[in-house]
């Protein structure tokens, strides 16, 4: 049995807690951005559910919008469902809101609550790969357990 880095751990029990069959996979190359995670993975760019933090400018709540990594995020559409501006999050912001580096900000186990939007285009797919923790790490879910896992508000955000 492998031993997972920390943060990839911290995910792996977040996802035993959910009640999901999923399994955190560290990769020797990095999975950072989307491409590196297809690449590594072995799926196309479309199935990497990418996750960005964002800051509101108002509450500086923190907002994760997860996307497909072949899709572009309009912060507009966002904006529009939370009736607040939305700005770009330091990677300070990141780590202190969900605990993760950015590169490897997982859609669960944040420190902090965080207010979560899943792109509507993932529902298309039936196999998504996440971030678990770290720039190399990853999880495989279908859309129905990311909705479940996150909570999250379905919306076209790309």
């Amino acid at each position: 049995m492998t031993t997972l880095e920390h943060n990839a751990q911290a995910v792996q029990d977040a996802l035993a807690a959910a009640g999901l069959d999923c399994t955190v996979v560290e990769f020797p190359a990095s999975t950072r951005t989307a491409q590196e995670a297809a690449t590594a993975i072995g799926c196309s760019v479309a199935q990497i559910a990418k996750s960005i933090v964002f800051r509101t400018a108002g509450s500086k709540r923190a907002v994760l919008v997860i996307a497909s990594g072949a899709k572009r995020i309009d912060p507009a559409r966002v904006e529009s469902v939370l009736g607040e501006r939305l700005e770009k999050a330091t990677p300070e912001f990141v780590r202190a809101a969900t605990g993760y580096a950015i590169g490897g900000v997982p859609p669960c186990a944040h420190r902090q609550p965080v207010v979560v939007f899943i792109d509507r285009d993932l529902l298309e797919l039936d196999r998504l790969w996440a971030a678990a923790g770290t720039p190399n790490a990853v999880f495989g879910l279908s859309p129905g357990q990311l909705i479940e896992l996150t909570g999250g508000t379905v919306l076209a955000v790309a």
